[in-house]
């Protein structure tokens, strides 16, 4: 498949992900944000980065993380490091998320036809007016560099 057709599938992917997310909307998305990978796979050092602008109501959010991953991925599952910093208060965490993506048939768990969408929840945090949030989030996986995951993305929805 050429690039150009890639770079379509992507586009209607993404279009297909606001408009299933605008069908569901009983909580209110404060942040959603996908980062591409590099095509010649996911280096474990290298971390994408997510900064959150200042909020401008207090609330409890529900966080979770979103992957597009390819039939090149390798395995069953992925396990994430997802590295958090509330400012301005300076509250660090970390947290480890592992993430089932084949059930034992070999069969994707996720939707999709040549790339596969999973969300998973990561927690809620209460965060007051003002606020801002970095995330980081790298892989744990035992390869240096994992082929197959297309897209890393976080939400942020008001509970």
């Amino acid at each position: 498949m050429r690039r150009s057709n890639y770079t379509l599938l992507y586009i209607y992917i993404g279009l297909l992900g606001v408009f299933l997310t605008c069908l569901s909307c009983d909580r209110e998305t404060v942040y959603s944000r996908y980062q591409h990978v590099s095509i010649t796979g996911w280096e474990k050092n290298d971390a994408i980065s997510y900064e959150i602008a200042p909020l401008k109501e207090n609330g409890t959010f529900q966080k979770s993380v979103g992957i597009r991953i390819s039939n090149d991925f390798p395995f069953m599952g992925i396990t994430l490091i997802i590295d958090q910093t509330v400012f301005p208060a300076m509250e660090s965490r970390s947290d480890t998320l592992s993430c089932n993506l084949i059930d034992k048939e070999g069969n994707a768990i996720g939707q999709g036809i040549t790339l596969f969408q999973y969300n998973f929840p990561i927690d809620t945090i209460t965060l007051h007016k003002g606020d801002s949030l970095s995330i980081r989030i790298h892989h744990d996986m035992k390869r240096e560099i994992l082929p197959g995951v297309a897209d890393i993305g976080i939400t942020l929805t008001k509970q």
